[in-house]
């Protein structure tokens, strides 16, 4: 593990600091009109639609999302351990409107890459210069038997905000104490490496305070995982016995097979009937990606690496979860980073100038219990090879041995990094 200054780190990151902080410049607008059309409107496709119009005014923004409303992931799992309402999760786009971006809120049935069209379910088309699909994930609901969108009512998945974040935390306020917690991690890739053990924190501080007798059981498909050594110390110090980790190797590759009405969960080896079963079943891009015939076989959109545009339907860029993008993880920053690039990657090309040379940036906050926080960090460049490459020397972890005021700082920063990013995605 490398230790590093925050001091360090926005100095290694330099121009791409910049971008985050303070935005593009505005380029006046010129000649005719230029269309971008958006699909998906969450951290990615946000970002791009308002970095879009900064970068250049003339350029039609498009963008067409479903839902009125986005709940952010990351920080959601503070819902679980009692310490945020969902309220402060949602967030609409009244301020994208403001910024003169046309946002639509439909479903997107087809991307006609030839034609450069768009249409939706409800009958409208949408003609494009350059389209930018932001789908994010979806599950792949054939990997773990019985495990359905029916059975995701009763053993909630909650790796989509909203909704199932609030089925978990009720099933976790209903439980009687004694209960365990079943928690089924995900092979890679997969949205939020640190995700699933940072829920395991937060369900633990709730049931710390609340239901001290209960356990926590994470069933995982891999056999080591994001920040590893950094949370079972944290397990170890503020829960310990409470949270039990078994990797694949020990359970035949995690969980194979669910009965959502008999309540049960089981792998190759052993069955389980716990209070609380959170599934989180192994994922891929969103179903618009593959129906336009955007992903490999891998499930996921291949990209060129330095504007990110689809290595199968040219003018069309894959932005956030569902890019192939290693290794930049699969994360609200990096989502935010990629989309920042690609809206300056387009308005150069739709200006024909040549794209700059990229970089991106990473943070990833996890709060592991009350004033006691960790995080990774690193920023990242175009490799020789043409391929996002780390930039060595300009992140690394959280020390072990940090103090409880810089754990406490974490946190903080982590509060102050949802603040900025939402309103820099938003307005």
């Amino acid at each position: 593990m490398r230790q590093f200054t925050r001091r360090k780190f926005i100095k290694v990151l330099g121009g791409a600091a910049a971008v985050s902080a303070i935005g593009f410049p505005m380029i006046a607008a010129a000649g005719g009109k230029k269309q971008v059309v958006i699909v998906g409107g969450g951290v990615g496709g946000a970002t791009a639609a308002r970095y879009l119009r900064r970068a250049d005014a003339s350029i039609e923004v498009t963008l067409i999302e479903p839902k009125k409303e986005y709940y952010t992931c990351f920080l959601s799992n503070e819902m679980l351990g009692g310490d945020r309402d969902i309220s402060t999760l949602r967030f609409g786009y009244d301020g994208l409107r403001n910024e003169g971006i046309k946002v639509v809120h439909d479903i997107v049935s087809n991307i006609d890459a030839a034609g450069r069209k768009v249409t939706t379910k409800g009958g409208q088309s949408f003609s494009y210069d350059r389209a930018i699909v932001a789908p994010g994930i979806s599950f792949r609901w054939d990997a773990i038997e019985g495990y359905d969108l029916d059975a995701a009512q009763k053993m909630p998945h909650a790796w989509k905000a909203g909704a199932q974040t609030t089925l978990l935390h009720d099933q976790l306020q209903a439980m009687q104490d004694g209960g365990t917690v079943l928690i089924s991690a995900p092979p890679n890739p997969f949205r939020c490496p640190p995700g699933p053990y940072e829920r395991a924190c937060q369900i633990a501080s709730y049931l710390k305070n609340n239901k001290p007798k209960s356990k926590i059981l994470i069933l995982d498909s891999k056999d080591k995982f994001s920040k590893q050594g950094l949370f079972t110390q944290a397990w170890e110090r503020h829960y310990p016995g409470m949270i039990e980790w078994k990797k694949a190797a020990d359970t035949g590759g995690g969980v194979m097979r669910v009965d959502a009405k008999a309540g049960t969960v089981s792998t190759d080896f052993d069955d389980y009937k716990p209070a609380v079963a959170n599934i989180i079943p192994p994922q891929k891009a969103g179903v618009i990606a593959e129906a336009a015939g955007l992903v490999d076989d891998s499930g996921w959109c291949p990209v060129e690496g330095k504007t990110f545009e689809s290595t199968i339907h040219k003018g069309i860029h894959i932005v956030g979860d569902a890019a192939i993008q290693a290794p930049l993880p699969k994360s609200g920053y990096a989502a935010n980073s990629e989309a920042k690039v690609v809206a300056a990657a387009i308005a150069d090309l739709l200006n024909d100038r040549v794209p700059g040379e990229p970089s991106w940036v990473n943070t990833c906050y996890s709060i592991v219990a009350p004033n006691d926080g960790i995080s990774v960090a690193m920023v990242y460049k175009l490799g020789a090879d043409g391929k996002v490459a780390k930039v060595e020397g300009s992140g690394g972890l959280t020390p072990m041995d940090s103090s409880p005021e810089d754990r406490a700082r974490e946190v903080a920063y982590a509060h102050s990094w949802f603040d900025n990013i939402t309103s820099d995605i938003f307005g």
